[in-house]
């Protein structure tokens, strides 16, 4: 099956040699996702990369209706915070739930009010929905910033306590 152009952007994410192994992580995460296809380094390109044959060059992949685009692009270019992937959850149990498999395996010291690095060295956010209602009010948000501020992983109890 062929990625269609269902969107007219497509985040395209350069990993080293394992984003084969990545996608089938975050796929295997996420309900509403599936590997859409895979190309495979020739003998040519892989003497030109240095990678051997047969390795995945581009993984196509959707996530919750998102498509994205993974490369084996060799150790050029690294994940930095510039760029992160937002998770809007529901409940307690769903960030509990991304945040306990996203982190593992992480860097621990990257995870600050709902930010986390994966093992890949991605940057994700974990965050409830209700939390930009209670930033919109200002006398809230003076209570409920400072919480946030404190926390690595988002307590949505705590949050609406403030």
């Amino acid at each position: 099956m062929k990625l269609q152009a269902t969107q007219k952007i497509t985040p395209f994410l350069w990993f080293d040699r394992n984003a084969e192994e990545a996608v089938a992580f975050y796929v295997a995460l996420f309900r509403d996702s599936r590997i859409v296809s895979v190309s495979r380094y020739g003998r040519e390109a892989a003497a030109a990369t240095g990678l051997p044959e047969g390795t995945a060059m581009t993984v196509a992949f959707r996530i919750e209706g998102q498509d994205f685009t993974a490369i084996n692009g060799g150790p050029v270019f690294r994940f930095t915070e510039a760029v992160s992937f937002v998770v809007h959850c529901e409940s307690q149990a769903e960030i509990d739930y991304y945040w306990r498999r996203l982190g593992d395996g992480g860097d621990p010291a990257a995870q600050r009010c709902g930010w986390l690095k994966d093992r890949y060295g991605l940057s994700w956010q974990i965050v409830p929905r209700v939390l930009p209602e209670l930033l919109q009010d200002a006398r809230k948000a003076g209570r409920v910033m400072p919480k946030l501020l404190q926390m690595t992983k988002i307590d949505i109890a705590a949050l609406q306590q403030a």
